[in-house]
């Protein structure tokens, strides 16, 4: 079995080459195999920073259970959406601007590019019981319930989190979302949109173009970029 915090490492390097970094705050997530919580990237520490050395395992009560580094406070993403969907064995959470930008907005996100397809019909739920930090147990149930099952949510004055049965379906999310989110923003500032595809396009476009083939084509593209693996990285 392929140790978790490999998978923890991976993710976080490939969110840092996609752009979707916020100094040290963000964070990816993957189930510990053994139903003990989860593992992710310590606190205080960058995406493109993260090594085996700064990856930990936080129980569902916040509990640091292996790893040397402090678990960041939003742990009850992580722990609570993993509790409410057994189908979920990743979870990314990331601060991108366009995110928080778009979310301000109030408005539908619409399929206006291929970035948008597995956010719309139905359209992607926003979490509006606070822009705080995420950081008890009772609000990471109510994002939990938010999500519902959705693969993503965006939190306004904040970001969003996304998940997926694994950790490159997730970080892939991750990056879709915020270029969807870019790209109703530009259209928005230069006065339109004006077309997107409709709901019978946007399913089929769903599966043409986000299967989980092409999921993986474009992680594994994001994984190269990035140092994760690379002989100079530790791993």
């Amino acid at each position: 079995m392929e140790d978790p915090r490999y998978a923890v490492v991976q993710a976080s390097h490939a969110l840092a080459a996609a752009g979707l970094g916020d100094m040290v705050w963000g964070h990816a997530s993957v189930r510990d195999p053994g139903g003990d919580g989860v593992w992710m990237k310590a606190s205080g520490w960058g995406f493109e920073e993260i090594d085996l050395d700064t990856v930990v395992l936080v129980s569902p009560t916040g509990e640091v259970l292996a790893g040397a580094g402090r678990r960041h406070l939003e742990f009850p993403i992580h722990t609570e959406i993993m509790a409410a969907r057994s189908d979920v064995g990743a979870v990314v959470h990331t601060h991108a601007p366009a995110l928080a930008a778009f979310a301000s907005l109030g408005c539908e996100l619409l399929p206006i590019s291929h970035d948008a397809v597995p956010f719309a019909c139905p359209q992607v739920p926003r979490f509006e019981e606070t822009g705080a930090l995420i950081a008890t147990t009772e609000l990471g149930r109510a994002l939990a319930r938010g999500l519902s099952g959705a693969n993503a949510i965006l939190i306004p004055n904040h970001g969003a989190v996304t998940v997926g049965s694994d950790i490159g379906t997730a970080v892939m999310y991750a990056v879709l979302l915020e270029r969807a989110c870019r790209t109703q923003l530009l259209a928005v500032s230069a006065g339109g949109p004006a077309a997107w595809s409709d709901q019978a396009e946007t399913e089929f476009k769903r599966e043409q173009v986000w299967n989980h083939a092409q999921l993986d084509a474009g992680w594994r593209y994001l994984i190269r970029r990035s140092k994760a693996g690379r002989p100079d990285s530790g791993l």
